[in-house]
């Protein structure tokens, strides 16, 4: 009963963190690990557990979401095939192999973020529909799908970069479309992989806790402030991503 409490916490946290900037995984997978889990186990049962945690921070962004309904199913696309395709090179492929390269990804990302402003005299920035975000979702997929840990990240840097919008709203959509791909992938680990539910469910309701509070939050944020605040929070998820894969 206790390890349900300890999961739900952890839940909380890694919800809300997911919502902010990113890096809830950092929290939930340690914390299954350390009650026993399986690696593996910890890893789909982590991606299950933490999908509410977006439903609950778009139920807490309603507003700042309409309006993008177009913009969110023209970038859903690519985005849930990559994570299909994600999912299932996991199941197949140790994540580790690929933990090397997810540092410097992360890193690379909040860089854009931080830099995004000064970006905008790029030939595709400001460019929705440019094919380079569609690529650009197409690969964020597949790592969310199949590494999962900052996504967000990868995701609004994307969005900052190529979409013309308030970091809220961007934040906002970045929400559903990592929430998407976390779904796509929940789903086929669901059917495919070796979910510990019970602990699963306790994820799911305190990461849902957690990212309604956080939309909240996030909100009230001057938006300068808000997209500084995710960079740097990222950057930090990045050197806790390093010394995981490298030590």
């Amino acid at each position: 009963m206790i390890e349900i409490f300890v999961v739900a916490a952890a839940g909380v946290l890694g919800g809300a963190s997911n919502v902010l900037a990113g890096g809830g995984s950092l929290i939930t997978f340690p914390t299954l690990v350390a009650l026993g889990v399986s690696p593996l186990s910890a890893n789909v049962t982590n991606t299950v557990g933490l999908v509410p945690g977006a439903i609950g921070g778009a139920a807490g962004s309603a507003d700042l979401l309409a309006g993008q309904e177009r913009r969110l199913l023209r970038l859903g696309l690519p985005l849930t095939l990559g994570a299909a395709g994600g999912a299932a090179l996991l199941l197949v492929t140790p994540a580790k192999s690929f933990e090397a390269v997810v540092p410097g990804l992360v890193a690379i990302s909040c860089l854009l973020l931080l830099l995004q402003p000064r970006l905008a005299h790029l030939s595709h920035a400001g460019n929705e529909r440019s094919p380079y975000l569609f690529v650009g979702m197409l690969l964020a997929g597949a790592y969310a799908g199949y590494f999962g840990s900052a996504a967000g990240i990868l995701l609004l840097a994307l969005l900052a970069l190529f979409v013309t919008d308030t970091i809220h709203r961007l934040n906002a959509g970045k929400i559903v479309l990592n929430g998407l791909a976390s779904l796509l992938a929940a789903v086929c680990f669901a059917v495919l992989a070796p979910v510990t539910w019970t602990l699963a469910v306790a994820l799911m309701v305190g990461s849902w806790a957690g990212g309604h509070w956080a939309a909240k939050l996030a909100r009230r944020v001057d938006g300068e402030r808000l997209r500084v605040a995710i960079a740097l929070a990222g950057l930090a998820v990045a050197a806790a991503l390093a010394v995981k894969a490298y030590t």
